[in-house]
């Protein structure tokens, strides 16, 4: 049976989306960009639950036609067509129902944004080092599965290998409402490469992902900043390291530093910082909402609690937990080659069971 208030919805959705997709349109709106912005982002949260609203009128409409058939039909071929087709619909129906309630659910208005991805070496020193430029390949691998661009901002190496902090951008289709599943202490335990009695040790990094503020997401104010240039340092070749092509933005107000000294050139450095500091004034506010979510929800899957311990990395058996879930894999190397979509997807499912009981609360 279908639900009346469920299409009542629905059909007021569709309105609303062909409004936006009229106004997109109109020279006047495309004029303002910030307006033009923010209605394209509008278009976008609708989509899908417009396309799954129409999936869901022509079961409704199908069902209705062919319970018709069988109340007027004497056909016995026509009538056992039309019952196979009502117990097919009847039994999708409930599914999509669930689907479109969730997608009804106002999601973080961040997941559709580009990605800032902190990763840093924790306790365990060079071996934290060490785990902490595995995981960037990991994630650089995950990047290129997913046809999105990554791209460094700043890097300190370890003095064994890896990096004692790493600060990269990932950009593409909602890239942040994927991989904010991994703001947390990631645990390795192995044996480390500078270990002679073959002990397994225990190292950590830490992983916070921000989502990336765009232009009209904060207001800042230039004479605000403090710019600094100084050489770079690392590999880049005496081009780079002998320049003053590095950028350090100083924030007054709040004294967020950011740097960048990945490019070549200053102005792209500048821009690439300018971008990152926008961000981290952002998240100052976006915290507040993530703590108001981490009250609702038990698992935090995504709150972005960033001082606990989230996933464990067991070389020895091969195995990788995620705590938030209880969910253990034994496919360690593939995991670490960028095979992370599952336990993201496993996530994903955990975090939308908490939104879907707490809107029927």
């Amino acid at each position: 049976m279908s639900d009346n208030n469920l299409l009542s919805k629905l059909s007021g959705l569709r309105e609303k989306f062909e409004g936006i997709s009229t106004q997109i349109s109109d020279p006047g709106v495309m004029s303002d960009m910030k307006r033009y912005v923010s209605l394209n982002k509008e278009y976008r949260e609708l989509e899908p639950i417009v396309e799954a609203g129409e999936k869901y009128r022509k079961l409704v409409t199908d069902l209705e036609g062919a319970k018709e058939i069988l109340q007027s039909e004497k056909d016995e071929d026509l009538r056992e067509m039309a019952k196979e087709e009502v117990s097919s619909i009847e039994e999708a129906l409930p599914g999509l129902e669930d689907e479109i309630r969730l997608l009804l659910i106002p999601a973080d208005p961040q997941d559709y944004k580009n990605a800032i991805v902190e990763i840093r070496a924790g306790a365990g020193g060079d071996e934290a080092s060490i785990f902490a430029g595995d995981l960037f390949r990991m994630y650089a691998k995950f990047a290129e599965r997913r046809g999105w661009k990554l791209e460094i901002n700043s890097q300190s190496e370890g003095s064994s290998g890896g990096f004692k902090e790493l600060i990269c951008k990932i950009s593409g289709q909602g890239v942040y409402g994927v991989l904010k599943y991994e703001s947390g202490v990631h645990r390795v335990q192995r044996v480390p490469q500078t270990e002679t009695q073959g002990r397994v040790h225990t190292s950590a990094a830490s992983i916070a992902v921000l989502p990336e503020a765009e232009e009209f997401d904060v207001e800042l104010n230039i004479s605000d900043v403090r710019k600094d240039t100084f050489c770079s340092s690392g590999p880049g070749g005496q081009s780079v390291n002998t320049t003053y092509s590095a950028i350090r933005l100083t924030h007054v107000p709040t004294g967020i530093v950011v740097q960048c000294q990945d490019e070549k050139s200053q102005i792209k450095n500048y821009d690439k910082a300018l971008a990152e500091l926008r961000t981290r004034l952002y998240n100052l506010e976006y915290e507040k909402y993530l703590n108001e979510i981490s009250i609702k929800r038990k698992t935090m899957v995504s709150t972005g609690d960033r001082s606990a311990k989230i996933r464990t990395y067991n070389y020895p058996q091969s195995r990788v937990t995620d705590h938030r879930i209880n969910y253990t894999m034994y496919n360690l190397p593939v995991f670490m080659d960028g095979a992370i979509q599952e336990v993201i997807d496993l996530l994903q499912v955990a975090e939308n069971s908490e939104r879907l009981k707490a809107a029927g609360e």
